[in-house]
């Protein structure tokens, strides 16, 4: 019997996908490509993951697919030949403050395990013990009464005592340090930024931790206790400064003035000083906005306990050779591997044959890390100061450890955050997982790894309800030859990489000044001082680790607003007033938030319809027309246009409202007509085709046609921002602050490329030459070629990551950095423009 070379899909309607018949290669390695909201991430992530996914587990018992996350049924005519499928998320979870790379990569769980079991450790009397197979042994006996699970007795002075077990080296359960409990830093209310300005006097608002929600009346209770709130704070009594940050709590009998002129009286007024007003607020707050705001008191520092480590420091007596496991925890990952032989030729002889076993189980889980380009990782690292690459690269290692064959292996743009140099790695170990007999289906606009494809597929021809179709498909030189393909120029290199005007002359690259900046010891930093010019678009360009987010997020966007790093050892903002962040991130925290809510033309629909006669005469006001209030909400799905159904041992399912079908709102609003539509009928509308409705009304015609110039003229009103790919978010967030002067302002970004096909990369630059016509500084992490290519002045740091990065190997404009013998972005520029 001939085995299926094809996994073979028919009537494919996932999202915008429109009827679609294809057959995918099976044990090949296929890149599929198309413009943001084409369809891509449907075809692999909705079609092919889902329904490999789904019906792995649908093998599993009952018992077991109720434990497990289930896919719903896929929209699809048919799929045969499909393997059961793993999948690579562009957007993994950001770990949360305790998560380490040692946690994330479950490394840390055996290097306790080898620690209880071959560690050498003291006795209480001080004694050094040797690792011995008795040792190990103990710590695997039964807790009965009789037995004692971890006692140990010392072969010098005779006492017993209990050895340290794999879970006593735990820093988020029994090993934590007790100053810290296992955080590694420590928080302190910083008394400076309690008085916002000592020349003010209480009643302007010298005292900053007093604004925090629900003390606004705590300047009227220090009045009352006899301080004069109208001397400057700086003038005021040492006694009177001590009651204000320390004063005991006491209830006063206060007047308090309102605008109006009315007085508010209060009998039992609480004072709280300026310190409580904040501790308390921290504790009795889980509102993240609010917590946010507190987070500018306090000035957090390394624990001086543990000195970061997040262990207890009684655990480190006992050693591998001579390092304790904060030491060994701290080794970069490439450093582990010349320190496991360390072990080996360290370990005694009885235990050897147990630790060989351990250690080379710790190889395995190390190696496909370094394989990834992470050589410069260590396991201590907080998993929330990595990035989206490194991230996914530490999802990938394991998958790869297990080795399998058969596996269905689905990325979706596994290049976010590589270096060209590390793009090399990962086709290599994609092109490992296909030898191993597995296949691979990779969403990307990478065109080296497109290059490397054995089948390439592209969804198009546009976005949206102008996409969802197969436009080419076929090898790399069939595809060079498809005149329908989107990817074709910058495959055969015939496209316009450079879409704006740059700079290349040093002293028109400074005429409006620079942002200057110097940093000292500092993660991998020693140090490093840059400037930034005025007015230009700067690139910082480096291999992951190279200290090119420290630079940017740790060091320059705080001080930009005004919270300047200890570590920060000069900085001049010029004339910089503002500093904005865009983040790639998903827009809301869920399907209530849409394209129409974050653009205010939510707003504007609501005016229009409650004004309408008929809204009048049915008494429907503003409420009515919001799908979030129950006033307008239909009944069944509260508003969500979908119902969640519990079928028990069987995945639950969204579907559409049956009441509403979809439309979010009751029947008496959806009675109402504007130009023949409902508010319903409009949200469904994209950015392009509802701009003929709103032509009698200037704001909301003006913010429409700013989304369709900045290439989201597919996306509908009423769709939900959580959905938008990275870029689609970032270019949303950027419509706010298009055509409007942007003079002393500053736009931060990293990597905002991410999950954008090259002729959207294109749209992006040309965003980013409109901020910089508007009076704009802009400056982006970015490891994309074409859009390097287009930076005024570019900052690449490296030379490697970790110990091996910190350092500006050059700078300049795109010609020097090229001629730059010490750049290795320099070299694949070079090559790129061949």
């Amino acid at each position: 019997m001939k085995l299926p070379s094809n996994i073979e899909v028919r009537g494919a309607k996932v999202n915008n996908l429109k009827n679609v018949d294809i057959d995918i290669p099976l044990h090949k390695f296929v890149v599929i490509s198309g413009r943001s909201g084409s369809g891509k991430s449907s075809l692999a992530m909705g079609v092919l993951y889902a329904e490999g996914m789904r019906r792995y587990v649908s093998s599993l018992s009952t018992y077991t697919r109720r434990r497990l996350a289930q896919a719903k049924k896929t929209n699809v005519s048919s799929i045969k030949n499909i393997p059961s499928a793993i999948a690579l998320k562009q957007r993994p979870s950001i770990p949360d403050v305790r998560s380490t790379v040692g946690t994330m990569t479950e490394t840390l769980n055996l290097l306790r395990l080898i620690f209880s079991r071959i560690g050498s450790p003291v006795c209480p009397n001080g004694h050094r013990m040797e690792p011995t197979i008795d040792i190990a042994r103990a710590m695997d006996l039964p807790n009965d009464g009789v037995s004692h699970m971890g006692e140990i007795t010392c072969p010098t002075c005779h006492v017993a005592f209990n050895a340290y077990s794999a879970e006593d080296f735990a820093f988020n359960s029994y090993g934590a340090c007790p100053t810290c409990n296992g955080s590694g830093t420590t928080k302190k209310l910083d008394i400076e930024k309690l008085i916002s300005n000592p020349k003010l006097t209480i009643r302007e608002g010298a005292v900053e931790s007093w604004k925090v929600p629900g003390r606004n009346f705590m300047p009227y209770v220090v009045e009352q206790a006899g301080i004069n709130i109208d001397t400057p704070y700086e003038k005021l009594s040492d006694k009177d400064k001590e009651f204000i940050l320390n004063g005991q709590e006491q209830k006063y009998e206060i007047n308090i003035p309102t605008k109006s002129g009315k007085v508010f009286h209060m009998d039992n007024a609480i004072y709280e000083n300026a310190k409580d007003a904040i501790i308390r607020t921290f504790e009795s707050t889980d509102n993240p906005k609010t917590l946010q705001r507190l987070e500018k008191f306090y000035s957090t520092s390394t624990c001086s306990t543990c000195h970061g480590s997040r262990f207890n420091p009684e655990l480190f007596t006992q050693v591998l050779v001579d390092k304790n496991i904060a030491e060994v925890s701290d080794m970069e990952l490439a450093q582990l591997l010349i320190f496991i032989k360390k072990i080996k030729q360290w370990l005694p002889k009885d235990v050897f044959t147990l630790g060989n076993r351990l250690l080379n189980e710790f190889k395995e889980l190390i190696t496909p890390l370094i394989d990834l380009g992470l050589d410069y990782l260590t396991l201590s690292r907080p998993g929330s100061s990595l990035s989206t690459g490194e991230l996914q690269r530490i999802q990938l290692s394991r998958t790869l450890r297990t080795e399998t064959t058969g596996v269905l292996y689905v990325l979706d743009e596994p290049s976010i955050g590589l270096h060209p140099s590390n793009v090399d790695g990962l086709i290599k170990i994609i092109r490992g997982l296909v030898r191993q007999g597995n296949s691979v289906v990779v969403v990307d606009h990478d065109t080296s790894i497109i290059s490397s494809a054995d089948y390439i597929v592209e969804i198009g021809p546009e976005s949206g309800t102008e996409g969802g179709e197969i436009v080419a498909q076929g090898t790399l030189p069939e595809t060079i030859e498809n005149k329908n393909s989107l990817i074709r120029p910058f495959l055969n290199g015939t496209a316009q990489i450079v879409q704006r005007p740059i700079w290349e002359d040093n002293k028109i690259l400074y005429d409006m000044g620079s942002i200057d900046i110097s940093i000292s010891n500092y993660h991998n930093i020693k140090h490093v001082s840059a400037g930034f010019p005025v007015n230009k678009f700067t690139v910082i360009s480096g291999f992951s680790g190279a200290g090119k987010s420290t630079l940017l997020f740790d060091a320059l966007m705080p001080a930009l607003q005004n919270n300047t790093p200890n570590f920060v050892t000069k900085f001049n903002p010029g004339k910089i007033k503002n500093a904005f962040a865009i983040s790639a991130a998903p827009i809301g925290k869920n399907i209530r938030s849409t394209v129409a809510t974050y653009t205010t033309i939510l707003d504007d629909l609501r005016d229009i319809f409650s004004s309408l006669a008929e809204s009048k005469r049915n008494k429907l006001t503003k409420k009515s027309f919001s799908y979030n209030l129950q006033d307008g909400a239909c009944p069944t799905c509260n508003g969500t246009g979908e119902v969640n159904l519990d079928i028990q041992f069987l995945p639950d399912m969204k579907e559409i409202c049956p009441a509403c079908h979809g439309d979010r709102y009751n029947k008496d609003v959806l009675k109402i007509k504007w130009q023949g539509y409902s508010i319903a009928d409009i949200l469904k509308l994209n950015i392009e085709d509802s701009q003929k409705i709103f032509s009698e009304r200037p704001k909301t015609l003006r913010i429409l046609r700013i989304l369709e110039d900045i290439g989201l003229g597919y996306l509908t009103l009423g769709e939900s921002t959580m959905a938008l790919s990275g870029g689609e978010s970032q270019r949303l967030r950027l419509s706010k602050f298009i055509n409007k002067t942007q003079k002393n302002s500053v736009f931060i970004f990293d990597e905002p490329t991410i999950g954008l096909h090259p002729l959207d990369v294109q749209i992006l630059i040309k965003v980013i030459q409109k901020l910089i016509m508007q009076g704009a500084t802009v400056i982006a992490i970015e490891h994309d070629l074409d859009m390097i290519r287009n930076a005024d002045f570019i900052i690449d740091m490296g030379p490697g990551g970790g110990t091996r990065g910190g350092e500006i190997l050059a700078e300049g404009t795109v010609d020097d950095i090229i001629s730059n013998s010490h750049s290795v972005t320099g070299k694949w520029i070079k090559k790129s423009m061949k």
